[in-house]
């Protein structure tokens, strides 16, 4: 079972180039163009996981035109401090600098040109499971 996020991007072809640059991920599959020539729907891969996007049907809008945020996307990755140098040389804007949580994870926050906001991490310790009392 997987859980495959579905991104509005009005420019798709921009935000491939762009999630390929900052974040690592690569084209997966083949990408649907409108009569306009330009890309409606494309998907992209990371690691296992996959997101999918495609250009906003008619009343539906991205963060970018809302004005605010929708959704954060939470993504596991090796080397966070290193995914978090890639990003900001790519031009992401940073939400929040490379910090240790108090759940075990680090991890950094970045947005998109179109506004999603991406929460990269990995694990640096598992969290103490809580035993019951007998």
């Amino acid at each position: 079972m997987a859980i495959t996020p579905y991104l509005l991007y009005e420019d798709v072809d921009g935000a491939l180039k762009f999630l390929a640059k900052a974040f690592g991920f690569k084209k997966y599959g083949a990408r649907m163009s409108g009569p306009d020539g330009k890309t409606n729907h494309a998907a992209m891969q990371l690691g296992d996981d996959l997101i999918m996007m495609g250009r906003p049907p008619s009343g539906n809008r991205n963060p970018k035109r809302l004005g605010q945020a929708t959704q954060h996307l939470y993504v596991n990755v090796e080397d966070v401090d290193k995914h978090f140098e890639r990003a900001r040389k790519a031009g992401a804007t940073i939400l929040e600098a490379p910090a240790d949580t108090a759940y075990g994870h680090r991890r950094y926050g970045a947005e998109d040109p179109e506004g999603h906001q991406w929460y990269f991490a990995q694990e640096i310790r598992r969290p103490k499971s809580k035993r019951k009392a007998k």
